[in-house]
Protein backbone atom coordinates (compact mmCIF):
# COMPACT_ATOMS: atom_id res chain seq x y z
CA UNK A 1 0.00 0.00 0.00
CA UNK A 2 1.30 3.46 -0.92
CA UNK A 3 1.41 5.88 1.97
CA UNK A 4 0.24 9.33 0.94
CA UNK A 5 1.11 12.56 2.74
CA UNK A 6 -1.56 14.07 4.93
CA UNK A 7 -3.94 16.46 3.18
CA UNK A 8 -4.91 18.25 6.37
CA UNK A 9 -6.25 19.97 8.20
CA UNK A 10 -2.96 21.57 9.13
CA UNK A 11 -2.18 24.24 11.69
CA UNK A 12 1.03 26.16 11.16
CA UNK A 13 2.68 28.27 13.83
CA UNK A 14 5.12 30.82 12.45
CA UNK A 15 8.20 31.68 14.51
CA UNK A 16 7.20 35.35 14.43
CA UNK A 17 4.43 37.58 13.04
CA UNK A 18 6.34 38.71 9.95
CA UNK A 19 7.77 35.45 8.62
CA UNK A 20 7.43 33.22 5.58
CA UNK A 21 4.89 30.39 5.74
CA UNK A 22 5.76 26.89 4.44
CA UNK A 23 4.52 27.59 0.88
CA UNK A 24 6.53 30.80 0.72
CA UNK A 25 9.65 29.00 1.98
CA UNK A 26 9.04 26.30 -0.65
CA UNK A 27 9.34 29.04 -3.27
CA UNK A 28 12.53 30.35 -1.64
CA UNK A 29 11.05 33.72 -0.69
CA UNK A 30 13.06 35.93 1.62
CA UNK A 31 11.75 38.97 3.47
CA UNK A 32 14.31 41.76 3.12
CA UNK A 33 12.22 44.37 4.93
CA UNK A 34 8.68 44.94 6.16
CA UNK A 35 7.91 48.16 8.01
CA UNK A 36 5.42 51.03 8.02
CA UNK A 37 3.16 49.55 5.34
CA UNK A 38 5.95 48.65 2.93
CA UNK A 39 7.80 45.41 2.19
CA UNK A 40 10.56 44.05 -0.02
CA UNK A 41 10.82 40.32 -0.75
CA UNK A 42 13.04 38.30 -3.08
CA UNK A 43 12.66 34.91 -4.73
CA UNK A 44 15.15 32.93 -6.85
CA UNK A 45 14.17 31.49 -10.23
CA UNK A 46 14.75 27.79 -9.67
CA UNK A 47 14.31 25.22 -12.46
CA UNK A 48 11.24 23.72 -10.74
CA UNK A 49 9.49 27.14 -10.97
CA UNK A 50 9.70 27.18 -14.79
CA UNK A 51 6.76 26.78 -17.13
CA UNK A 52 6.97 24.75 -20.36
CA UNK A 53 8.98 27.33 -22.32
CA UNK A 54 11.54 27.83 -19.57
CA UNK A 55 10.20 31.11 -18.19
CA UNK A 56 9.42 31.76 -14.52
CA UNK A 57 5.84 30.55 -14.00
CA UNK A 58 3.33 33.37 -13.63
CA UNK A 59 1.84 31.71 -10.55
CA UNK A 60 5.19 31.96 -8.76
CA UNK A 61 5.44 35.66 -9.62
CA UNK A 62 1.89 36.31 -8.40
CA UNK A 63 2.64 34.42 -5.18
CA UNK A 64 5.66 36.64 -4.57
CA UNK A 65 3.67 39.84 -5.20
CA UNK A 66 0.76 38.70 -3.03
CA UNK A 67 3.07 37.69 -0.19
CA UNK A 68 4.92 41.02 -0.38
CA UNK A 69 1.63 42.90 0.06
CA UNK A 70 0.76 40.58 2.97
CA UNK A 71 4.02 41.47 4.71
CA UNK A 72 3.40 45.19 4.13
CA UNK A 73 -0.05 44.76 5.72
CA UNK A 74 1.34 42.74 8.63
CA UNK A 75 3.69 45.63 9.38
CA UNK A 76 0.61 47.75 10.15
CA UNK A 77 -1.69 45.29 11.94
CA UNK A 78 -1.51 43.85 15.45
CA UNK A 79 0.01 40.38 15.72
CA UNK A 80 -2.33 37.45 15.04
CA UNK A 81 -4.85 39.56 13.10
CA UNK A 82 -6.63 37.31 10.61
CA UNK A 83 -6.96 38.70 7.08
CA UNK A 84 -7.06 37.36 3.54
CA UNK A 85 -6.81 38.36 -0.09
CA UNK A 86 -10.30 38.89 -1.52
CA UNK A 87 -9.33 40.09 -5.00
CA UNK A 88 -6.24 40.71 -7.07
CA UNK A 89 -5.25 41.96 -10.50
CA UNK A 90 -2.01 41.18 -12.24
CA UNK A 91 -0.36 42.60 -15.33
CA UNK A 92 2.58 40.61 -16.69
CA UNK A 93 5.01 43.07 -18.27
CA UNK A 94 8.10 41.06 -19.19
CA UNK A 95 9.16 37.40 -19.00
CA UNK A 96 11.74 36.25 -16.46
CA UNK A 97 14.35 33.77 -17.70
CA UNK A 98 16.80 33.65 -14.79
CA UNK A 99 18.05 35.20 -11.59
CA UNK A 100 16.44 36.61 -8.49
CA UNK A 101 13.21 38.60 -8.66
CA UNK A 102 12.35 41.33 -6.15
CA UNK A 103 8.88 42.47 -5.11
CA UNK A 104 8.38 45.92 -3.65
CA UNK A 105 4.96 46.31 -2.03
CA UNK A 106 3.02 48.95 -0.16
CA UNK A 107 -0.37 49.51 1.41
CA UNK A 108 -2.22 52.11 -0.65
CA UNK A 109 -5.29 52.65 1.50
CA UNK A 110 -7.17 51.35 4.51
CA UNK A 111 -10.85 51.79 5.30
CA UNK A 112 -12.26 49.96 8.31
CA UNK A 113 -11.53 46.26 7.68
CA UNK A 114 -10.47 46.65 4.03
CA UNK A 115 -6.90 47.26 2.87
CA UNK A 116 -5.69 47.92 -0.67
CA UNK A 117 -2.16 46.98 -1.69
CA UNK A 118 0.14 47.25 -4.66
CA UNK A 119 3.36 45.55 -5.64
CA UNK A 120 5.82 45.74 -8.48
CA UNK A 121 8.13 42.83 -9.25
CA UNK A 122 11.52 43.47 -10.82
CA UNK A 123 14.09 41.21 -12.45
CA UNK A 124 17.81 41.36 -11.68
CA UNK A 125 18.31 44.25 -14.10
CA UNK A 126 15.60 46.23 -12.23
CA UNK A 127 13.20 45.95 -15.18
CA UNK A 128 9.54 45.77 -14.14
CA UNK A 129 8.15 42.31 -14.87
CA UNK A 130 4.80 42.41 -13.03
CA UNK A 131 2.37 45.02 -11.71
CA UNK A 132 0.00 43.81 -8.98
CA UNK A 133 -2.94 45.29 -7.07
CA UNK A 134 -5.00 43.56 -4.42
CA UNK A 135 -7.71 43.96 -1.81
CA UNK A 136 -7.62 42.33 1.64
CA UNK A 137 -10.25 41.99 4.35
CA UNK A 138 -9.58 41.70 8.06
CA UNK A 139 -11.75 39.02 9.68
CA UNK A 140 -14.37 40.01 12.22
CA UNK A 141 -13.34 39.14 15.79
CA UNK A 142 -15.49 36.53 17.48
Amino acid sequence: MIERPSTGPHRVELEKWIACAPFERLLGMEIKEADEGRAVLTMPFERQFAQGKGLLHGGALVSLADTAVVMAIKSLLPENTHFATVSLETNFLKPVRQGIVTARAWVVRREDRTLWGQATVYDESEAEVLAFTSVFKVAVSR
